[in-house]
């Protein structure tokens, strides 16, 4: 019986131990827990999610303080058009978080960024450029084009010197998505270096319908192999989402994936950005406990833990200060959901919104409890310890554990 570790990745001139670690953001795929996935041969991910926000966390910064103060002046007007992102100071940003890890990365492995288009931030465009280009300036092993199609993305990067090396890939959830993508970035002449094939049982944002159970992974990574061999395109598959043991992994990697992402076993690594008590409740889950709903302003369903503290939340909007889901003209779902409770409940000094949640603030505050579906199955990768909580694990375990074990098998830490 094959596992893992009977695989290669092969990016370019690079031999990688076959898995990647996806990222979570908002700072739960830490600079740490990419580094090691990395020292181990593999493929970490951090993510450039609400960056400005992170760089505050990690250096210390003040880029949040300092734009809260600047439009201090609109915190209660509806209209949040006037809140814009300084360009430069999302650069600073930017670069200061790949940077820092870049200058720390040790082992044979890579270290890539997870790049979501639907972090509008006010000017879609011109925000999503400085992400990419700062990256690419900071010294990024790879870009993963993540959360919308990205077809105008390959064009962002294209007159950049690092556009022709640096590893660019996609994560779609189906053969059209891909396609799109495909035609839309062929006039810059390159193609994507890996497809990440993200199926329903993911965790976060899903590039599905409220009908996600429909869908099958395997089956979706055989179309779009079939497609791709068909149009003599030779370019790596990825899957992505529900991959919980190497026994999963290997059956991928015999069908011809070329590596595996995954991500919901790592959320209660020690190296992980999430606290250790949220950590705690992602052990406690059973799987009534896990839901997709709509929540999320971006318009996709999202997966979460039915317990988190955001679902629910009417706490007032904090563009100002963050604003990362504000369109091209000011606007967020939440928004408009929290003007209309207020309209309501006018007299009420606290009221609920149910039907979204301000994505920005509950991400910041790890109060958003994003999942995957199988995140009730994480008790079983550890011991209880006898105050029934349970014990945390090393990403090195984890990363091991997909890549040496064989079937169903899940190695349990050593006791401490």
């Amino acid at each position: 019986m094959k596992c893992v570790d009977d695989f290669r990745l092969r990016l370019g001139q690079h031999e990688l131990v076959p898995i990647v670690i996806g990222g979570m953001g908002v700072d739960i795929s830490t600079a740490e827990l990419a580094l090691e996935a990395a020292r181990l041969g593999g493929i970490g991910h951090i993510s450039d999610a609400m960056v400005p926000t992170v760089a505050d966390r990690r250096f210390k910064t003040r880029f949040v303080k300092d734009k809260l103060q600047q439009y201090k002046y609109n915190v209660a007007n509806e209209d949040k058009s006037d809140v814009q992102f300084d360009l430069a100071l999302l650069a600073e940003a930017t670069q200061m978080h790949v940077g820092r890890t870049m200058e720390a990365k040790r082992g044979g492995g890579l270290i890539f960024i997870n790049c979501m288009e639907k972090l509008t931030m006010n000017a879609p465009k011109e925000t999503l450029r400085v992400r990419l280009r700062s990256a690419l300036d900071a010294g990024i092993d790879g870009i993963t084009l993540a959360a919308g199609l990205h077809l105008g993305s390959f064009a962002l990067m294209e007159d950049h010197p690092r556009f022709r090396d640096v590893k660019l890939g996609i994560i779609v959830s189906s053969l059209r998505a891909l396609q799109l993508f495909l035609k839309k970035s062929a006039r810059t002449g390159r193609l994507p270096d890996f497809v990440v094939v993200e199926g329903p049982l993911a965790g976060g944002h899903l590039g599905f319908g409220m009908d996600w159970a429909k869908f099958d992974l395997a089956a979706i990574v055989a179309e779009i192999r079939l497609w791709l061999a068909a149009e003599k395109l030779a370019i790596p598959l990825i899957p992505a989402g529900g991959i919980f043991t190497g026994g999963d992994a290997t059956t991928f990697l015999e069908n011809g994936a070329a590596a595996v992402q995954v991500a919901t076993r790592f959320t209660v690594a020690r190296e992980c950005g999430l606290p250790d008590e949220v950590k705690q409740e992602y052990f406690k889950a059973n799987e009534d406990d896990i839901e997709v709903n709509g929540i999320s302003p971006t318009g996709y369903p999202m997966r979460m833990l039915k317990s988190s503290p955001a679902i629910g939340s009417g706490i007032r909007p904090n563009c100002e200060a963050y604003g990362y889901l504000l369109d091209a003209n000011g606007n967020c779902q939440y928004i408009q959901a929290y003007n209309r409770e207020i309209a309501v409940h006018p007299d009420e000094k606290k009221i609920r919104v149910w039907d979204k949640t301000c994505l920005c603030t509950h991400m910041r505050n790890f109060d958003l409890w994003t999942c995957g579906h199988y995140t009730y199955r994480l008790k079983d990768t550890t011991r209880r310890l006898p105050d029934d909580s349970y014990a945390l694990l090393s990403a090195e375990h984890i990363f091991n554990d997909y890549r040496y074990s064989k079937g169903d098998a899940i190695a349990l830490p050593e006791r401490g």
